[in-house]
């Protein structure tokens, strides 16, 4: 007490505690770096003074048209322009920024604006119908505003307010309103919903705080750099990177439509230097044609998350020059919580196949996050010896605030202290963590538990495959079989029989799929696929 006892006096004060809020990363960048290229999309550049100018003038607009803090401003906008703006304007203006995803249906749509009671939806021309549809059945719709892109050939309609409007409302030094606690909501993000309506996900301006910080010394990045917006916005709020680049006077690139020719085009162009994705993207990159490549001379880092990354397509990725970090995460935990840490010196002398086996590891927790480990049903820490499995649970500050208007899914979440994260995982002697299935995608054959991760993983080493994924299908004898679900790369040639042979090489018989099935996989907008649509495919074969 003797310490304690001296402390008369230390109180907290303006002077010596600050809320932390990623708005103040666009305050700072404005007078730091006002003159640095902070925002692009084609031939159109904003500095951080005129980035920073459009957000106040957001926030102002919103204001004048009824916006008052703790109100909810609903995106329906891909990766361009106004949806950066949108993530520093709508806190700008003490409001909750719900981004939605653009490629969601119109009653899922209409779901989400409901129950998140948003007053104000911004949508880009090319889904203003999607959005007009989505607020007509809605008791109090909220007002709709329309963002146009001339240069893609979305001009806008005619029937809403626009953007620009909403900008020229608002004054380029409109007062910022700021948080006064950093437990106050900064976005609702909403899950994707395949097992039945999608949960609002709550961030607080502290949790986004930590998450740039932390992502920088992962991302090992020093000032300038310049990031392409893969990731969607709608996602995550694309991993938080939009709000994590003014910290270091960096670049967001806009990428409208993602194509290989749109990427390496970035990374020739624009001096690209570091991009987030799925490994849907990677692949894309692989498999792209030599018309689409371009050569570029910076080296590129990539963070990929969404699924376990094949071994085989990181190898194939680190030969055309792109160093590729394994970050894993949900929306509960604002994107990426945990990382690959590559081991110096121990794997750097490992063959090609075996660096990338281990790139494909979840790896540990990032520095923003308190303890992310595996455990079992008890929540007792399962041995790290790359057998026993358990669940990936976490706790940390980049951790949601909870499920809007859902306490009792809330409480099962937190249950232990931990979030739940409802994959499944294995503990390496190391400390890395490596995900074995989601809990859910398990196939129980003949009392055997078999990953279908595992079976992926073999499935891709074949030259041939450019997407796979495997689900359980019902078996008469063995209760569940695997079932892989095959998409091709172009011009590509092979057959049901030649795949399960080869798998047959690499993985013991119980493992091997009883069924291929060829065709393009369904996919989400941020690439992972839908296995959910697989599974109910695979139950009527």
């Amino acid at each position: 007490m003797g310490w304690m006892q001296d402390e008369a006096g230390l109180e907290r004060c303006a002077a010596n505690h600050v809320p932390l809020t990623p708005l103040s990363h666009l305050a700072r960048a404005a007078r730091v770096f006002p003159d640095r290229e902070a925002l692009v999309y084609g031939s159109r550049r904003w500095t951080y003074a005129a980035y920073h100018a459009d957000v106040s003038r957001m926030a102002g607009g919103l204001a004048a048209m009824g916006i008052a803090p703790g109100d909810v401003v609903a995106t329906l906008i891909p990766n361009l322009p106004g949806q950066v703006i949108a993530h520093f304007g709508v806190p700008a203006a003490g409001a909750v920024l719900n981004t939605i995803n653009i490629r969601l249906e119109p009653d899922t749509v209409s779901y989400i604006l409901g129950h998140g009671g948003a007053k104000i939806l911004i949508a880009d021309s090319q889904f203003i119908a999607l959005a007009e549809t989505a607020i007509a059945t809605l008791p109090a719709p909220p007002i709709l505003i329309e963002v146009q892109d001339d240069a893609a050939g979305y001009p806008a309609t005619g029937r809403h307010m626009t953007f620009d409007d909403l900008l020229a409302r608002g004054a380029a030094d409109t007062p910022w309103i700021m948080p006064v606690d950093e437990w106050e909501s900064l976005a609702l993000n909403y899950t994707s919903g395949t097992t039945g309506r999608p949960k609002g996900v709550v961030y607080h301006h502290r949790g986004a705080y930590l998450m740039t910080m932390g992502t920088i010394v992962s991302w090992r990045m020093t000032l300038y750099p310049r990031l392409l917006t893969i990731v969607p916005l709608f996602h995550c709020n694309s991993w938080n990177h939009t709000w994590m680049l003014p910290v270091l006077g960096g670049c967001v690139v806009c990428c409208r439509d993602v194509t290989a020719t749109a990427i390496y085009a970035a990374l020739a162009d624009e001096g690209v230097g570091f991009f987030g994705g799925a490994p849907i993207v990677l692949n894309l990159l692989v498999n792209a044609v030599e018309t689409d490549r371009r050569t570029f001379a910076q080296p590129v880092e990539v963070f990929t998350a969404g699924a376990p990354p094949a071994a085989a397509t990181l190898a194939a990725i680190e030969k055309l020059g792109f160093n590729v970090t394994h970050v894993y995460g949900l929306t509960e935990t604002y994107g990426h919580v945990t990382e690959c840490l590559w081991n110096d010196g121990a794997w750097d002398d490992l063959s090609l196949e075996d660096r990338a086996a281990r790139k494909a590891r979840q790896g540990v927790e990032m520095p923003m996050m308190e303890h992310i480990t595996v455990v079992a049903e008890d929540m007792s820490e399962v041995p790290a010896d790359a057998t026993t499995q358990g669940e990936i649970v976490m706790r940390g500050n980049s951790v949601m605030k909870g499920y809007y208007r859902d306490p009792d899914a809330t409480a099962e979440a937190f249950k232990g202290g931990y979030f739940h994260s409802g994959d499944l995982a294995v503990r390496h002697p190391d400390g890395h963590m490596q995900i074995v299935d989601r809990a859910k995608d398990i196939i129980i054959s003949g009392g055997e538990n078999v990953s279908s991760v595992e079976i992926e993983g073999a499935l891709m080493h074949h030259p041939a495959v450019s997407l796979c994924a495997v689900v359980a299908q019902p078996d008469d004898r063995w209760g569940e079989v695997p079932c892989a679900f095959i998409e091709l790369k172009r011009d590509a040639v092979v057959d049901a029989d030649e795949l399960i042979a080869f798998v047959r090489t690499r993985l013991a018989g119980f493992k091997v799929p009883k069924r291929v099935v060829f065709g393009e996989l369904p996919k989400t907008s941020t690439g992972k696929i839908q296995k959910f649509e697989l599974r109910a495919q695979a139950r009527t074969l």
